[in-house]
């Protein structure tokens, strides 16, 4: 059978069984202890945590054996502001999900799963969704049998695993570029650490104390305004009316991620964005931090930070991540940090010969960086503009004994 003769199956006819969390949550709480199993929640997979990330929970063994995540398993949330954004469980886990979420369990006689999982990334799919969406405003939310009428076109199963052996591949390496990241910020991390914490390059001379506790001779404890630069006063925020339409180029900012995509841009290079109002600690108390590059735009929701007298931008960036700022928040309803307290925020400044040392050091380190956050947008560009022309048929995978 060739992909134009290919079938045109609901995920209702595509899976072995479709369930939601209900009575698994209902028996599982989130514990704050390693209790051995965790449980995935609507946050979980819209937020892309790692596993490690998930919440612990405690459930009943009957309960465990119905709702337990195995290869394969696409979850897709079912409630909330991101209704419909789904997730693909690459292997068996030790976890169950929560009553936000359905579980879509693939008949491997019928599909392969990681095609109906690319499916669910269409454009196509997502008007399904837009259409059974209910509930009110805030709290959308859809019903199982709803989601099940959505229709796949599916070649035959090499055919699709072909097309999903494409698109993993380009995930894979994604997912690569992402751990070589998050081992690179542990690396700037632990380097700034033994250097401005245990200050193991020093222990042979001389210290003395400080507000801050012991610290080398010729060091002193200062303001973060005398090394920061900070230009709030270039921000324009945008309404969501007022950036509809825009062609979607460069990356619009608010205090923790990118928004939304405009047509312009205010500023250009490498700079820091901490987050001023609403959302502005995580819960170890650090602050809501971003470092970006290139061309972008910045609500008026994050301060926009550059380094100055010598202290780079990722200096500041290994310094302000792992930085306690709790004690200059304002607000109890509406957390904020002003510019003056943030300024007046005490850290230490070394001797500047020692400030140029790490720049250098972490200026290789965060140039890799960036290099692979690049090469992972490229992918992505690459995958999305693939995957509909893929799933159509418009490209066609070769495949031995399918033409």
């Amino acid at each position: 059978m060739s992909f134009d003769e290919q079938n045109e199956l609901t995920l209702a006819q595509a899976i072995e069984s479709a369930n939601t969390g209900l009575d698994a949550i209902k028996r599982a709480p989130i514990v704050s202890y390693n209790s051995g199993t965790r449980c995935l929640r609507i946050q979980d997979i819209s937020q892309s945590k790692e596993f490690e990330n998930w919440g612990f929970c405690e459930v009943e063994t009957k309960n465990y054996d119905k709702f337990c995540l195995k290869k394969g398993d696409i979850m897709v949330a079912r409630t909330g502001a991101t209704i419909g954004v789904n997730f693909l469980i690459r292997e068996n886990l030790k976890a169950v999900y929560n009553n936000g979420l359905i579980r879509l369990r693939i008949n491997n006689q019928v599909a392969d799963y990681t095609y109906i999982y690319y499916n669910l990334r269409c454009n196509n799919y997502w008007g399904h969704i837009e259409a059974i969406s209910g509930g009110t405003s805030t709290q959308p939310n859809m019903r199982i049998n709803a989601l099940l009428d959505y229709k796949i076109l599916v070649p035959p199963i090499p055919q699709q695993k072909a097309i999903a052996s494409i698109l993993s591949a380009l995930d894979e390496k994604i997912e690569l570029n992402n751990r070589i990241n998050k081992n690179l910020e542990e690396m700037a991390q632990a380097i700034f650490k033994s250097w401005f914490v245990d200050f193991e390059p020093f222990q042979d001379g001389e210290f003395e104390d400080s507000e801050l506790g012991r610290i080398p001779k010729g060091w002193r404890v200062g303001y973060l305004g005398e090394i920061i630069e900070l230009y709030d006063s270039k921000r324009i925020p945008l309404s969501s009316r007022q950036r509809e339409g825009l062609d979607k180029k460069y990356p619009y900012y608010g205090a923790t991620s990118i928004m939304d995509y405009v047509d312009k841009y205010i500023f250009d290079g490498i700079y820091l964005l901490l987050g001023e109002d609403g959302s502005v600690i995580d819960e170890n108390e650090y602050p809501f931090l971003q470092y970006v590059w290139g061309k972008f735009w910045v609500n008026n929701h994050a301060h926009v930070i550059k380094g100055k007298n010598g202290f780079s931008e990722e200096y500041l960036f290994t310094l302000l991540k792992k930085t306690n700022v709790r004690s200059i928040i304002t607000g109890a309803v509406q957390l904020k940090i002003n510019q003056g307290n943030l300024c007046n925020l005490r850290v230490l400044i070394p001797e500047s010969n020692v400030v140029e040392k790490v720049n250098l050091i972490l200026k290789d380190i965060f140039t890799m960086y960036r290099k692979n956050i690049e090469e992972s947008r490229s992918l992505i560009e690459t995958r999305d503009s693939l995957l509909p022309k893929l799933m159509s048929g418009e490209i066609r995978v070769p495949v031995q004994g399918v033409s």
